[in-house]
């Protein structure tokens, strides 16, 4: 991606409301989940030289800018997903334009589909582990070594430290906190019965349309990264119901204050 665009963005950005140390992505139906945040800014995605807009229900495109617990954050209200026909260099720019404004951290949340049968929506899964399915990999193509090296490492995608932070205020706040690993489908269609019996013959315990390059391009930026999925649903043939992104909200409704709090408290015990 020309780092003309990435820079370009990042300065609007921080003309409006400064930098930030800590970034948040909100997924679907979770956007409005922070009322403790001090604002001090919103930008529309409109405003913001060279960003897409998103087209799905539920992701309002604004970067809002604000305070939490002392730390200054960069909070994304909706994302941008590669099936809305975006370049997969445009679904990444936010997280490139965070390494910019010097986010270290990034929170990354999603709607998922339940693959582990021990999962009922409004479930909330720390995610351990990943597995890219979709084909495409953000890091395809020349590599500017400003963001990264050529070959990063991805042993390691979710930080320790972090995850445990996650772990110990699901516990102060009696959350059920599940874990398990996440398998990105491209999309848009929801994923088949047949391909859902594969991914839990994979390992997976949960699919969605996003998460994954987003995080493969923080690493590859050196940022920690704590991943979070709501599983809004149980995913194809694991139901006798057909699938619908109403219920998706519905569900990131209902489980709000439940993400409010589990992610207030990561950031409170950075």
């Amino acid at each position: 991606m020309k780092m003309e665009r990435i820079d370009g963005a990042a300065k609007a950005i921080e003309a409006a409301c400064g930098g930030a140390e800590v970034g948040l992505i909100l997924g679907s139906g979770l956007g409005n989940s922070f009322a403790s945040l001090d604002v001090h800014g919103v930008l529309s995605y409109k405003d913001i030289p060279g960003f897409p807009i998103p087209t799905v229900p539920g992701h309002n495109g604004e970067w809002v800018c604000g305070s939490l617990h002392g730390k200054r954050v960069a909070v994304m209200r909706g994302r941008f997903h590669y099936y809305e026909g975006y370049d997969i260099e445009e679904v990444v720019l936010p997280v490139r334009v965070m390494l910019r404004l010097g986010v270290k951290t990034l929170i990354v949340t999603n709607a998922a589909g339940g693959v582990n049968t021990g999962f009922v929506p409004g479930d909330l899964m720390l995610i351990r582990d990943t597995i890219n399915y979709s084909g495409v990999n953000p890091l395809i193509g020349p590599n500017d070594n400003a963001f990264g090296p050529r070959f990063p490492d991805m042993s390691r995608q979710f930080d320790p430290a972090l995850c445990e932070v996650a772990r110990a205020y699901a516990r102060e706040l009696r959350i059920t906190l599940r874990e398990g690993v996440y398998m990105w489908f491209s999309g848009p269609s929801f994923e088949t019965p047949a391909e859902i019996r594969m991914a839990r013959a994979l390992g997976a315990d949960a699919v969605g349309m996003s998460t994954v390059p987003e995080v493969i391009v923080a690493r590859h930026g050196g940022m920690r990264v704590l991943g979070i999925s709501c599983i809004t649903n149980m995913a194809a043939g694991i139901l006798d119901q057909p699938l619908n992104h109403q219920e998706v909200l519905d569900t990131g409704e209902r489980v709000r204050k439940a993400f409010a709090g589990l992610v207030d408290g990561v950031v409170r015990g950075m």
